[in-house]
C-alpha cells in the first residue's frame, strides 16, 4: 500500500536518490508561513524522519499564508497539526515533536538543550524562526557542530514572490533582519549563512499599526525555495 507516492519523483532523481532522502532527518524550527511550506515540500519528496519545533497555536490571522492552517485548526499546536498532516501524506515518516520557545532567555536553558543534543543527529536544520535571539542561538549552535542550516529572513511586508533570493548573509541587501542577523554573526566569527531573502523593499502600511503585513503566496512561494535547497543538497 502507498508504494506509488513517490513514483513521479524517482523518474526525476532515480531510486537511490530517493532511497537517500527517505534515510534523511530535518529539524524545521518554526511552522509559520515559510516553516509549515518548507516541511510540506521536503515530506513530499521523500524525507522522512523530521524535529518539529514551535511553541504556538493556530490562530485564525495566520490562515492566509500557513498551509497547516485552517478554520478547523485553530487553537490547536502547530507542531500536533504539522505531524498529523505530514503523516497522511506519508504513513512512514517519524516525527519527533517539541513545543519549545527557543531564544525566550538569551542563554540556552536546559529543554533547549537537551533538544539541541538531539540535533546533532539531524542531516539538516531549517529555521524559519521569527526571533532574532532564537535564529542566533540555532546558528551559532549549527556552525558549532557542522549541521548545514539555512535560515528564512523576513517575508513580511512583501508582495512579489520574484523578489526572494537564496544567497549567502554577506551578500544579502534591503533586508533589515539580514543586516542585524550580519552584525551579531561578525561578533561570533561566523563567516557564512544560506538565507532566502527578499530583495523587495517593505511595503508601508498604516504607522499606527505594527503587526506585519503578509500574503498567501510570498512566504510560501520562500518555504519551497527551502525544501528545494535542502533537497538538492542532501543530494550532492
Amino acid at each position: 500500500m502507498y508504494n506509488n507516492i513517490f513514483q513521479r519523483e524517482e523518474l526525476l532523481i532515480g531510486k537511490e536518490n530517493l532511497a537517500k532522502l527517505q534515510q534523511k532527518t530535518v529539524a524545521v524550527f518554526g511552522l509559520g508561513g515559510v516553516g509549515s511550506y518548507a516541511l510540506e515540500g521536503l515530506a513530499r519528496a521523500g524525507i522522512e524522519k523530521f524535529i518539529l519545533i514551535d511553541f504556538d497555536t493556530i490562530d485564525e490571522t495566520n490562515i492566509n499564508r500557513q498551509i497547516i492552517a485552517t478554520t478547523k485548526t485553530i487553537g490547536k499546536y502547530k507542531v500536533d497539526v504539522a505531524k498529523d498532516r505530514i503523516t497522511e501524506i506519508n504513513p512512514k515518516v517519524k516525527v519527533e515533536t517539541y513545543k519549545e520557545f527557543i531564544g525566550k532567555d538569551k542563554e540556552i536553558n536546559l529543554n533547549q538543550l537537551k533538544l539541541f543534543e538531539k540535533l546533532k543527529d539531524v542531516d539538516y536544520i531549517v529555521d524559519a524562526i521569527d526571533t532574532v535571539s532564537a535564529k542566533i542561538q540555532l546558528i551559532e549552535f549549527a556552525n558549532k557542530n557542522n549541521i548545514k542550516i539555512i535560515s528564512a529572513l523576513g517575508t513580511g511586508n512583501k508582495l512579489n514572490p520574484t523578489k526572494l533570493r537564496v544567497t549567502d548573509i554577506y551578500s544579502t541587501t534591503v533586508c533589515p533582519l539580514a543586516k542585524v542577523i550580519r552584525k551579531e554573526l561578525r561578533k561570533r566569527n561566523i563567516t557564512k549563512l544560506q538565507v532566502v531573502y527578499s530583495e523587495e523593499e517593505p511595503i508601508k502600511h498604516n504607522e499606527q499599526n505594527t503587526t506585519i503585513g503578509s500574503i498567501s503566496y510570498v512566504p510560501s512561494v520562500a518555504g519551497l525555495f527551502i525544501s528545494y535547497i535542502v533537497i538538492t543538497e542532501m543530494l550532492k
